[in-house]
Protein backbone atom coordinates (compact mmCIF):
# COMPACT_ATOMS: atom_id res chain seq x y z
CA UNK A 1 0.00 0.00 0.00
CA UNK A 2 1.23 3.63 -0.41
CA UNK A 3 1.40 5.96 1.55
CA UNK A 4 0.90 10.08 0.73
CA UNK A 5 4.07 12.44 1.37
CA UNK A 6 4.01 16.20 1.07
CA UNK A 7 6.67 19.16 0.71
CA UNK A 8 6.57 21.35 3.80
CA UNK A 9 5.01 24.95 3.24
CA UNK A 10 5.78 26.43 6.66
CA UNK A 11 2.64 28.34 6.09
CA UNK A 12 0.43 25.68 5.92
CA UNK A 13 2.29 23.59 8.75
CA UNK A 14 1.70 26.45 10.59
CA UNK A 15 -1.96 26.66 9.99
CA UNK A 16 -2.33 23.17 10.69
CA UNK A 17 -0.68 23.40 14.07
CA UNK A 18 -3.43 26.20 14.94
CA UNK A 19 -6.42 24.32 13.24
CA UNK A 20 -5.26 21.27 15.24
CA UNK A 21 -4.78 23.05 18.56
CA UNK A 22 -8.40 24.40 18.49
CA UNK A 23 -10.25 21.77 17.48
CA UNK A 24 -8.65 19.97 20.88
CA UNK A 25 -9.17 22.72 23.24
CA UNK A 26 -12.23 24.32 22.21
CA UNK A 27 -15.87 24.12 20.31
CA UNK A 28 -15.88 26.04 17.36
CA UNK A 29 -18.25 28.95 15.96
CA UNK A 30 -20.17 27.87 12.99
CA UNK A 31 -17.89 31.03 11.49
CA UNK A 32 -14.63 29.29 13.17
CA UNK A 33 -15.88 25.83 10.79
CA UNK A 34 -16.72 27.77 7.59
CA UNK A 35 -12.96 28.70 7.83
CA UNK A 36 -11.64 25.66 8.47
CA UNK A 37 -13.61 24.11 5.43
CA UNK A 38 -12.35 26.20 3.46
CA UNK A 39 -8.77 25.86 4.32
CA UNK A 40 -9.00 22.29 4.16
CA UNK A 41 -11.11 22.60 0.79
CA UNK A 42 -8.15 25.11 -0.45
CA UNK A 43 -5.13 21.80 -0.83
CA UNK A 44 -5.75 18.03 -0.18
CA UNK A 45 -2.76 18.01 1.21
CA UNK A 46 -3.88 20.61 4.50
CA UNK A 47 -6.18 17.01 5.69
CA UNK A 48 -3.32 15.29 5.81
CA UNK A 49 -1.14 17.81 7.70
CA UNK A 50 -4.39 18.48 9.96
CA UNK A 51 -4.61 14.61 10.45
CA UNK A 52 -0.68 14.38 11.84
CA UNK A 53 -0.97 17.34 14.34
CA UNK A 54 -4.16 15.78 15.94
CA UNK A 55 -2.60 11.88 15.72
CA UNK A 56 0.74 13.72 17.69
CA UNK A 57 -1.45 15.84 19.85
CA UNK A 58 -3.07 12.22 21.57
CA UNK A 59 -0.03 10.91 21.73
CA UNK A 60 1.58 13.79 23.77
CA UNK A 61 -0.83 14.02 25.94
CA UNK A 62 -0.35 10.44 26.56
CA UNK A 63 3.63 10.28 27.23
CA UNK A 64 3.47 13.60 29.24
CA UNK A 65 2.51 11.60 32.52
CA UNK A 66 6.11 10.13 32.06
CA UNK A 67 7.58 13.51 32.97
CA UNK A 68 7.04 12.79 36.54
CA UNK A 69 9.67 9.81 36.46
CA UNK A 70 11.92 11.55 34.24
CA UNK A 71 12.29 14.65 36.66
CA UNK A 72 14.41 12.79 39.76
CA UNK A 73 16.66 11.43 36.74
CA UNK A 74 17.32 14.93 34.74
CA UNK A 75 20.23 15.97 36.36
CA UNK A 76 21.89 12.95 35.64
CA UNK A 77 20.66 13.30 31.74
CA UNK A 78 21.79 17.36 31.41
CA UNK A 79 25.03 16.43 30.78
CA UNK A 80 25.02 14.17 28.11
CA UNK A 81 22.26 15.71 26.25
CA UNK A 82 25.15 18.41 26.23
CA UNK A 83 27.86 16.04 24.07
CA UNK A 84 25.27 14.24 22.63
CA UNK A 85 24.85 14.17 18.23
CA UNK A 86 21.58 15.58 17.04
CA UNK A 87 19.69 12.48 16.51
CA UNK A 88 17.40 11.92 12.78
CA UNK A 89 14.20 12.03 14.82
CA UNK A 90 14.92 15.64 15.50
CA UNK A 91 14.66 16.97 12.02
CA UNK A 92 11.08 15.48 11.78
CA UNK A 93 9.72 17.97 8.82
CA UNK A 94 5.70 18.19 10.15
CA UNK A 95 7.45 19.81 13.24
CA UNK A 96 10.09 22.24 11.72
CA UNK A 97 9.14 25.28 13.02
CA UNK A 98 7.24 24.79 15.83
CA UNK A 99 8.97 25.74 19.30
CA UNK A 100 8.22 22.83 21.97
CA UNK A 101 8.97 23.12 25.05
CA UNK A 102 11.36 20.87 27.04
CA UNK A 103 8.83 18.74 28.80
CA UNK A 104 7.39 18.46 25.07
CA UNK A 105 10.63 18.18 23.36
CA UNK A 106 11.30 14.98 25.82
CA UNK A 107 7.56 13.21 25.37
CA UNK A 108 8.56 13.53 22.28
CA UNK A 109 11.47 11.88 21.91
CA UNK A 110 9.95 8.87 24.21
CA UNK A 111 7.22 8.67 21.91
CA UNK A 112 9.49 8.23 18.99
CA UNK A 113 11.85 6.30 20.77
CA UNK A 114 8.73 3.76 21.53
CA UNK A 115 8.70 0.01 19.51
CA UNK A 116 7.66 0.87 15.63
CA UNK A 117 4.08 0.17 15.62
CA UNK A 118 2.19 -0.24 11.69
CA UNK A 119 1.88 3.65 10.63
CA UNK A 120 1.13 5.49 7.59
CA UNK A 121 -0.91 8.34 6.16
CA UNK A 122 -3.56 8.02 3.62
CA UNK A 123 -4.79 10.16 1.66
CA UNK A 124 -7.54 10.00 -0.84
CA UNK A 125 -7.52 12.99 -4.03
CA UNK A 126 -9.75 15.48 -5.86
CA UNK A 127 -12.57 14.06 -7.50
CA UNK A 128 -11.28 10.39 -6.54
CA UNK A 129 -12.01 7.46 -4.65
CA UNK A 130 -9.71 4.77 -3.31
CA UNK A 131 -9.56 1.68 -1.89
CA UNK A 132 -6.39 -0.36 0.37
CA UNK A 133 -5.86 -2.78 2.47
CA UNK A 134 -4.27 -2.04 5.94
CA UNK A 135 -1.57 -4.41 7.36
CA UNK A 136 -4.17 -6.38 9.61
CA UNK A 137 -6.68 -7.51 6.72
CA UNK A 138 -9.07 -4.29 7.22
CA UNK A 139 -10.52 -2.90 3.90
CA UNK A 140 -10.58 0.49 3.52
CA UNK A 141 -12.59 2.65 1.36
CA UNK A 142 -12.14 6.91 0.83
CA UNK A 143 -14.71 9.44 -0.47
CA UNK A 144 -12.05 12.36 -2.61
CA UNK A 145 -10.44 14.22 -0.36
CA UNK A 146 -10.17 12.10 2.65
CA UNK A 147 -7.57 11.64 4.63
CA UNK A 148 -6.36 8.98 7.63
CA UNK A 149 -3.61 8.38 9.27
CA UNK A 150 -3.23 4.40 10.43
CA UNK A 151 -1.57 3.32 13.79
CA UNK A 152 -2.02 -0.67 14.50
CA UNK A 153 -0.86 -1.35 17.55
CA UNK A 154 -0.09 -4.85 19.39
CA UNK A 155 -3.12 -3.67 21.76
CA UNK A 156 -5.60 -1.98 20.16
CA UNK A 157 -5.93 -0.19 16.33
CA UNK A 158 -6.62 3.23 15.44
CA UNK A 159 -7.56 5.28 12.52
CA UNK A 160 -7.97 8.83 12.73
CA UNK A 161 -10.23 10.90 10.37
CA UNK A 162 -9.77 14.23 10.20
CA UNK A 163 -12.76 15.14 7.40
CA UNK A 164 -14.20 12.91 4.93
CA UNK A 165 -15.75 9.85 4.37
CA UNK A 166 -14.72 6.51 5.03
CA UNK A 167 -16.51 2.50 4.43
CA UNK A 168 -14.45 0.02 6.47
CA UNK A 169 -14.98 -3.86 6.86
CA UNK A 170 -13.15 -4.55 9.67
CA UNK A 171 -10.38 -7.62 10.09
CA UNK A 172 -12.22 -9.51 13.27
CA UNK A 173 -9.64 -9.64 15.88
CA UNK A 174 -11.32 -9.19 19.83
CA UNK A 175 -7.71 -8.72 21.06
CA UNK A 176 -7.51 -5.89 19.02
CA UNK A 177 -10.15 -3.38 19.58
CA UNK A 178 -10.44 -0.98 16.60
CA UNK A 179 -11.09 2.52 16.95
CA UNK A 180 -12.12 5.14 14.21
CA UNK A 181 -11.26 8.59 15.71
CA UNK A 182 -12.44 11.74 14.32
CA UNK A 183 -12.82 15.68 15.78
CA UNK A 184 -16.72 14.84 16.96
CA UNK A 185 -16.42 11.34 18.33
CA UNK A 186 -15.12 7.89 18.34
CA UNK A 187 -16.42 4.42 17.02
CA UNK A 188 -15.19 0.94 18.61
CA UNK A 189 -15.44 -2.05 17.37
CA UNK A 190 -13.50 -5.67 17.09
CA UNK A 191 -14.56 -6.54 13.38
CA UNK A 192 -17.49 -5.46 11.37
CA UNK A 193 -18.80 -3.19 8.47
CA UNK A 194 -19.31 0.46 8.47
CA UNK A 195 -19.14 3.51 7.14
CA UNK A 196 -17.91 6.93 8.65
CA UNK A 197 -18.78 10.49 7.54
CA UNK A 198 -17.15 13.63 9.43
CA UNK A 199 -17.92 16.19 6.82
CA UNK A 200 -17.16 18.93 9.44
CA UNK A 201 -15.20 19.06 12.79
CA UNK A 202 -18.47 19.18 14.44
CA UNK A 203 -20.64 16.67 12.96
CA UNK A 204 -20.13 12.77 13.26
CA UNK A 205 -22.41 10.32 11.06
CA UNK A 206 -21.59 6.74 11.44
CA UNK A 207 -24.24 3.91 9.36
CA UNK A 208 -23.31 0.32 10.28
CA UNK A 209 -23.56 -2.74 7.73
CA UNK A 210 -22.57 -5.69 9.77
CA UNK A 211 -21.97 -6.51 13.29
CA UNK A 212 -22.68 -4.42 16.12
CA UNK A 213 -20.06 -0.78 16.86
CA UNK A 214 -19.91 1.84 19.93
CA UNK A 215 -19.91 5.21 19.15
CA UNK A 216 -19.01 7.95 21.70
CA UNK A 217 -19.69 11.87 20.89
CA UNK A 218 -17.09 14.15 21.62
CA UNK A 219 -17.25 17.04 23.06
CA UNK A 220 -19.06 19.34 20.14
CA UNK A 221 -21.41 16.99 20.66
CA UNK A 222 -25.44 17.34 22.16
CA UNK A 223 -24.59 14.29 24.02
CA UNK A 224 -21.44 14.13 24.70
CA UNK A 225 -20.69 11.61 27.73
CA UNK A 226 -23.55 8.88 25.94
CA UNK A 227 -21.80 6.17 24.72
CA UNK A 228 -24.08 4.71 21.82
CA UNK A 229 -24.78 1.23 20.63
CA UNK A 230 -25.84 0.77 16.93
CA UNK A 231 -26.28 -2.57 15.35
CA UNK A 232 -27.10 -3.70 11.67
CA UNK A 233 -29.54 -0.84 9.47
CA UNK A 234 -29.05 1.60 12.28
CA UNK A 235 -27.60 5.26 11.59
CA UNK A 236 -25.93 7.49 13.86
CA UNK A 237 -25.84 11.28 13.48
CA UNK A 238 -24.80 14.01 15.70
CA UNK A 239 -23.96 17.92 15.89
CA UNK A 240 -23.88 21.12 18.31
CA UNK A 241 -27.67 20.41 18.82
CA UNK A 242 -28.81 17.53 18.12
CA UNK A 243 -27.90 13.03 18.44
CA UNK A 244 -30.20 10.56 16.38
CA UNK A 245 -30.00 7.19 15.57
CA UNK A 246 -32.81 6.42 12.67
CA UNK A 247 -33.31 2.13 11.57
CA UNK A 248 -33.03 2.30 7.53
CA UNK A 249 -34.68 0.17 5.35
CA UNK A 250 -32.03 -2.09 2.62
CA UNK A 251 -33.57 0.61 -0.12
CA UNK A 252 -31.94 3.36 2.40
CA UNK A 253 -29.14 1.72 3.80
CA UNK A 254 -28.12 1.56 0.19
CA UNK A 255 -28.87 5.23 -1.09
CA UNK A 256 -26.50 6.35 2.47
CA UNK A 257 -23.43 4.57 0.60
CA UNK A 258 -24.23 5.37 -2.72
CA UNK A 259 -21.08 7.13 -2.86
CA UNK A 260 -18.95 3.86 -2.75
CA UNK A 261 -20.69 3.56 -6.38
CA UNK A 262 -19.39 7.21 -7.58
CA UNK A 263 -23.34 8.30 -6.59
CA UNK A 264 -25.22 10.37 -4.49
CA UNK A 265 -28.92 10.28 -3.91
CA UNK A 266 -30.60 13.69 -2.45
CA UNK A 267 -33.90 13.31 -1.37
CA UNK A 268 -35.41 17.51 -1.07
CA UNK A 269 -31.94 18.75 0.15
CA UNK A 270 -31.63 22.00 -0.26
CA UNK A 271 -29.85 23.30 -2.84
CA UNK A 272 -26.81 24.44 -0.95
CA UNK A 273 -26.48 21.34 0.93
CA UNK A 274 -26.42 19.70 -2.39
CA UNK A 275 -23.99 22.04 -4.18
CA UNK A 276 -21.95 21.33 -0.62
CA UNK A 277 -21.38 17.56 -1.54
CA UNK A 278 -19.82 18.47 -4.81
CA UNK A 279 -17.67 21.17 -3.85
CA UNK A 280 -16.53 19.01 -1.21
CA UNK A 281 -15.91 15.90 -3.82
CA UNK A 282 -14.18 17.97 -6.56
CA UNK A 283 -12.42 20.51 -3.77
CA UNK A 284 -14.49 23.74 -5.81
CA UNK A 285 -16.12 26.61 -5.24
CA UNK A 286 -19.94 25.69 -5.54
CA UNK A 287 -22.23 28.14 -3.99
CA UNK A 288 -26.11 29.40 -4.22
CA UNK A 289 -27.54 32.58 -3.96
CA UNK A 290 -29.40 33.52 -0.99
CA UNK A 291 -32.32 33.18 -3.30
CA UNK A 292 -31.99 29.86 -4.49
CA UNK A 293 -30.02 28.24 -1.72
CA UNK A 294 -33.31 26.37 -0.20
CA UNK A 295 -35.02 25.37 -3.38
CA UNK A 296 -35.13 21.23 -3.05
CA UNK A 297 -33.22 18.66 -4.84
CA UNK A 298 -34.19 15.31 -5.45
CA UNK A 299 -32.43 12.44 -7.49
CA UNK A 300 -30.06 9.62 -8.35
CA UNK A 301 -26.87 11.53 -9.56
CA UNK A 302 -23.13 10.81 -10.26
CA UNK A 303 -20.07 12.30 -8.36
CA UNK A 304 -17.86 12.42 -10.93
CA UNK A 305 -20.32 14.12 -13.61
CA UNK A 306 -20.20 17.37 -12.32
CA UNK A 307 -21.43 19.26 -15.92
CA UNK A 308 -24.38 16.46 -16.26
CA UNK A 309 -25.60 17.60 -12.03
CA UNK A 310 -25.67 21.67 -13.45
CA UNK A 311 -27.37 20.34 -16.71
CA UNK A 312 -29.97 18.28 -14.60
CA UNK A 313 -30.46 21.31 -11.90
CA UNK A 314 -31.13 23.96 -14.93
CA UNK A 315 -33.86 21.54 -16.95
CA UNK A 316 -36.03 20.80 -13.32
CA UNK A 317 -35.27 24.01 -11.91
CA UNK A 318 -35.94 27.60 -12.48
CA UNK A 319 -31.75 28.55 -11.76
CA UNK A 320 -29.03 29.63 -13.95
CA UNK A 321 -25.39 28.19 -13.46
CA UNK A 322 -22.32 30.51 -13.57
CA UNK A 323 -18.88 29.98 -13.85
CA UNK A 324 -16.30 32.32 -13.66
CA UNK A 325 -12.88 31.94 -15.12
CA UNK A 326 -11.17 30.86 -11.29
CA UNK A 327 -13.14 27.84 -11.45
CA UNK A 328 -15.74 28.89 -8.79
CA UNK A 329 -19.55 28.09 -9.82
CA UNK A 330 -22.63 29.96 -8.29
CA UNK A 331 -26.00 28.98 -9.09
CA UNK A 332 -28.84 31.48 -8.72
CA UNK A 333 -32.41 32.17 -9.38
CA UNK A 334 -33.17 32.94 -13.08
CA UNK A 335 -35.08 36.13 -12.36
CA UNK A 336 -31.56 37.20 -10.40
CA UNK A 337 -29.95 39.54 -13.01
Amino acid sequence: MNSSTWHLDPAADEQAALWAARLDGSVLTAADRVALDAWLADNPVHRTMLSAYCQFSADLEQQLPLMEGIKETSAEIQPSLETAQPRPWLRWPVLAGVALSAAAAVALGLWLAAPATQSENIVSAVAQRQEVTLADGTRVQLDAQTALVVDLGRAERHVRLASGEAFFAVSKDRSRPFFVETPAGSVRVTGTQFNVSAQTPADLEVTVVEGSVLVRPGKTSAAAAMPVSLTAGQRFSSGPRAVEVHALSPAELEDALAWRQGQVVFKGVPLHEALARFARYHGRGITATPGAADLRVGGRFSLDDLDGFFSALEQVLPVRVTRDLSGTVQVGLRTEG
